[in-house]
């Protein structure tokens, strides 16, 4: 209750509060503060009727409506090691007739944790989840604390993507007997779709969709239902990936990076039978969420990429082919930016680890 009386005040001190503005080539852009005094926000899902679900990281779930915030009962268990927690949610399509949403986080397992998905029904007044089931599990999973990966996308045709990232333990991602360093495609109940790239080959896990990933965690489809993702290099090589069925992204064998020690990695920059990022950073920006734009509000900015920077404090605008960084939107309030999604109505929507807030973004009035 103490929780959510504060949350509460902090909420009506936003909306008291006029909104901010920062320019962008779009023109000025208006910031309005949805929430704040959250600790380690991890990730945003709006609700058809705006109101949302924010996750933090320590394992609570909060339901925001009208000026309100409360944590939601029913969450699962999470492991909260260095990086894990409780991570990703997702509104799926017919989420007015289901009513479910997809969590990801970090499950705890015999030796340590490993990522995993659930999905549960939000109760009508947003107070619990309800018939709570995890549909998938990465097992064995890791000791150490690093590299969950962990968004979850609905794809297309209603099978979802989630990233899991190497767990720390870089060889894994080219080992396809494991899901480590890997997007994988599941249907909604957590089967393996027909059609997955290496189901029916021993020795592989049949859920992989493409592998040779470091730790991604953005992920989004574009306006043709392509996949893509932004995911953590070592030193630089930070890279932006539209994985396709049955592809190597290369980790650890190519990257543009090096490890933290300066020594090189792998073989180089490229190696027959890898595939080559649409993007990379090099230094690194710590790139988190990703968003392709619809063009609704700015549609100057239809097809474009957002991606949030962990480590410069800013959102990245990326366009053109080949893909670059065309912009970058930069203020207080884009301090350590997790997640970036797009609302119903086609306002932007961000969470900012380091003021503890979500954020949405308008045209100014």
């Amino acid at each position: 209750m103490l929780r959510a009386a504060a949350i509460l005040f902090f909420v009506l001190s936003a909306i008291s509060t006029a909104a901010q503005t920062l320019p962008t080539s779009a023109g000025s852009i208006e910031l309005t503060e949805m929430v704040s005094g959250l600790d380690t926000p991890w990730a945003v899902g709006i609700l058809p009727d705006e109101t949302f679900l924010v996750t933090e990281r320590e394992g609570d779930l909060l339901y925001v409506k009208d000026g309100t915030a409360n944590s939601v009962q029913g969450v699962p268990k999470v492991a909260t090691t260095g990086q894990g927690g409780l991570l990703d949610v997702t509104i799926p399509r017919d989420f007015r007739q289901s009513r479910e949403v997809f969590l990801t986080f970090s499950k705890p397992q015999n030796r340590g944790a490993g990522t995993a998905v659930a999905v549960a029904r939000l109760s009508e007044d947003g107070k619990r989840l309800t018939n709570l089931k995890v549909i998938y599990e990465a097992s064995p999973g890791g000791a150490g604390g690093r590299h969950f990966g962990s968004r979850v996308v609905e794809a297309q045709d209603g099978t979802l993507f989630v990233t899991i990232g190497d767990r720390g333990q870089p060889d894994s991602a080219q080992d396809k007997s494991s899901p480590m360093g890997s997007v994988i495609r599941i249907n909604r109940n957590g089967s393996i779709p027909a059609d997955n790239p290496f189901v029916g080959q021993s020795n592989v896990k049949p859920e992989i969709w493409s592998f040779g990933h470091r730790n991604p965690q953005g992920a989004a489809l574009d306006t043709r239902g392509r996949l893509w993702v932004s995911e953590h290099g070592a030193r630089g090589g930070d890279e932006v990936n539209q994985p396709r069925a049955g592809r190597n992204y290369g980790w650890p064998v190519i990257s543009y990076g090096t490890h933290y020690s300066g020594q090189k990695i792998g073989e180089g920059t490229s190696k027959a039978g890898m595939e080559q990022p649409k993007l990379y950073w090099d230094p690194s920006i710590a790139p988190s969420g990703l968003l392709v734009y619809s063009g609704k509000l700015w549609p100057q900015w239809t097809g474009d990429i957002f991606v949030g920077s962990l480590k410069f404090d800013y959102i990245a605008r990326l366009a053109g082919n080949p893909l670059r960084e065309v912009e970058q939107i930069k203020g207080r309030e884009t301090e350590r930016v997790r997640d970036i999604v797009e609302s119903p109505d086609g306002s932007i929507w961000f969470i900012s680890v380091g003021q503890g807030a979500v954020y949405r973004m308008t045209p100014q009035r």
